[in-house]
């Protein structure tokens, strides 16, 4: 007998369907295996497809996991702006939260139309052209400046949104490099900061609107501002518009959502 798991397609940082990013938001009833998360993931092909059990210590709301169709990562943003935006349209409310594995508690509430969806503050350092060498050479322009995390994230800054946009990465060479993001961020034109994200070595060869990305802007931009609020605009094929504010060591997203499928997704 087949199991029929509730299933929603959301496109997360976008009013409307087929802007902003495609999550798959999946409620369980308990969690499945590892190895069948991952699975579920694959099949759904999305960047990200989360998963939500009730939360019995606590904590939080919801126990929250995301997979790519390859593995699963320690944090993403638009899927849990997804969730929260299913959960609160399911149940009613002004605020759910959800307890991870690696990334704390985070929090999605209602702020207008839309959401805002509070992340760590993901701090970057300088770093030098000649460490990033090879990551440079692959993205296909120098960049007047590079910073790093040591979770993973990389930031190239640019001179300006059509620098972004002119880019053509090797993205099968960025791939060998391993899971690491390839951040490239730009002052933008009609938004305050601009930015493309690729993620080949973790099966997203160029993301369309990246929520944990901007957790690392926030801080990153919020320093070279001078401010704490601004907007941002990811220049992907599909685009996406966020507003971002640092409060403390937390970075809050907002954009809205809009549901695009909902059924069951049978196992």
């Amino acid at each position: 007998m087949s199991t029929a798991i509730p299933y929603w397609h959301v496109d997360a940082f976008s009013a409307q369907a087929f802007g902003g990013n495609q999550a798959a938001v999946m409620v369980l009833d308990e969690w499945l295996p590892d190895d069948v998360l991952v699975q579920i993931g694959a099949e759904n092909l999305f960047a990200e497809t989360a998963f939500v059990v009730r939360d019995a210590s606590g904590a939080a709301d919801w126990e929250l996991r995301w997979c790519t169709p390859t593995y699963e990562i320690a944090l993403c943003g638009h899927a849990t702006l997804a969730s929260g935006h299913v959960l609160l349209q399911r149940d009613g409310g002004d605020r759910v939260t959800f307890r991870t594995r690696k990334s704390g508690v985070l929090e999605v509430v209602r702020a207008g139309d839309g959401y805002e969806l509070a992340l760590p503050a993901i701090v970057t350092e300088a770093d030098t052209p000649a460490n990033q060498a090879e990551a440079i050479r692959l993205l296909g322009a120098a960049p007047l400046e590079v910073f790093r995390s040591e979770l993973g994230y990389n930031i190239y800054l640019y001179e300006n949104e059509a620098a972004i946009r002119a880019l053509t990465p090797d993205i099968r060479g960025l791939e060998l490099l391993g899971k690491d993001q390839f951040i490239v961020t730009a002052p933008g034109e009609r938004t305050d900061i601009v930015s493309r994200v690729f993620v080949p070595g973790g099966g997203v060869d160029e993301d369309s609107v990246t929520g944990s990305a901007h957790a690392v802007l926030t801080p990153y931009w919020a320093r070279r501002l001078g401010r704490d609020s601004f907007t941002a605009h990811q220049a992907s094929t599909r685009g996406g518009d966020l507003t971002l504010r640092l409060d403390g060591d937390r970075a809050w997203l907002g954009g809205p959502c809009v549901t695009v499928v909902e059924g069951a997704f049978y196992l």
